[in-house]
């Protein structure tokens, strides 16, 4: 593909040469010539010197480059899109598999794809064009939407609620039992029917080996647009708002409220029965001990003030070094009282 079409089907500034070949993409470190990369993180900005890059998709602020070059306001929205126009899907299965195993009851939509093994259970409604990759099991009187897309060894359990263009990768199980016990006098623990179920509206995206447990009452609920990496524990009754991001190994205790278009960083915990309001944000590796106001900024354990986290940790550092003056002063100070002398007040 010329780079002078690439430009114009992503609407970007073009500088150079629009007759260049470019036949694939290419991490700007590792390019070679005849592909296209992308710079959008100013770490790697000394590579402009030495990639061998055709081209380099840049922001529109960038100054002169040694190569042609694509001006994007977003750089790394454009380098998603060319992504699209050169990737190659693998061919994709049709029909129903023979060694599937489809409960008389369940409803499946026009051009369905059910791979091999595949289980799915009494009363279940699956939309049209869902794709089932091997060894999925859907539970009895789940409902999906239509443009599902499974992969392999997904479970969804009974009486699950999926919307329409849900994915779903390797190992999710969404709507396993949540974690309730009530603990006798005897240390004995009783389990509390999980009788609830989970909600997942349109366009939301779950990793690999994320789990999403069924409330005990009422619903576990991920909101529209919402996307979930892998290894991501979602407790019962928890919520999480419309377009939230929670990357890898994020766990929320039970009944934690997500608001919008929120960011929670890897390997982030939150306490339950809490708040994260509307566009928070939550550093990796935090401890959420409590409520997080709209827009807030948070980060450490427990989560504070980022700003504040920030100095504390940059205090931190240097704790070693302001603990060894401390005994300096405290000595000097001891060779200075007269001999027979307390520093401890009298009581």
């Amino acid at each position: 593909m010329k780079l002078g079409d690439i430009a114009e089907r992503l609407s970007c500034e073009l500088c150079g040469d629009a007759n260049i070949e470019i036949y694939a993409m290419a991490p700007i470190e590792e390019a070679e010539p005849g592909t296209l990369t992308f710079l959008a993180n100013p770490r790697y900005r000394p590579y402009l010197r030495t990639t061998r890059a055709s081209a380099v998709i840049v922001g529109l602020t960038e100054g002169d480059l040694p190569l042609p070059c694509l001006r994007a306001a977003d750089p790394y929205l454009a380098f998603a899109q060319a992504l699209e126009l050169f990737y190659i899907p693998p061919p994709l299965p049709s029909g129903i598999h023979p060694t599937a195993v489809i409960a008389p009851s369940a409803s499946i939509g026009r051009d369905a794809a059910i791979g091999p093994f595949c289980v799915i259970g009494e009363e279940v409604i699956i939309g049209d064009d869902a794709r089932l990759d091997a060894h999925v099991v859907i539970y009895a009187q789940a409902q999906v939407g239509s443009a599902f897309h499974a992969y392999a060894h997904v479970v969804v359990r009974e009486r699950v609620i999926i919307g329409n263009r849900v994915v779903l990768h390797s190992g999710c199980i969404i709507g396993g039992d949540g974690f309730g016990y009530v603990m006798g006098a005897d240390g004995s623990a009783r389990k509390i029917v999980q009788a609830g179920t989970v909600v997942i509206e349109d366009d939301v995206e779950i990793g690999a080996n994320t789990t999403v447990d069924r409330a005990a009452v009422g619903a576990t609920v991920i909101r529209r647009g919402a996307k979930l990496d892998n290894l991501v524990m979602v407790a019962h009754g928890c919520s999480i708002g419309e377009g939230s991001a929670l990357a890898a190994q994020v766990g929320l205790s039970g009944s934690t409220r997500v608001g919008r278009l929120v960011r929670i960083g890897g390997q982030a915990g939150s306490a339950g029965h809490l708040s994260i309001g509307d566009g928070a944000q939550v550093g990796a590796q935090s401890g959420v001990p409590h409520d997080v106001p709209a827009g807030g900024v948070v980060a450490g354990y427990p989560a504070v003030d980022i700003h504040l986290w920030r100095r504390m940790s940059a205090a931190s550092a240097r704790l070693p070094e302001m603990l060894r003056r401390v005994r300096q002063i405290e000595n000097a100070l001891a060779l200075r009282r007269p001999r027979g002398t307390s520093s401890r007040k009298s009581p």
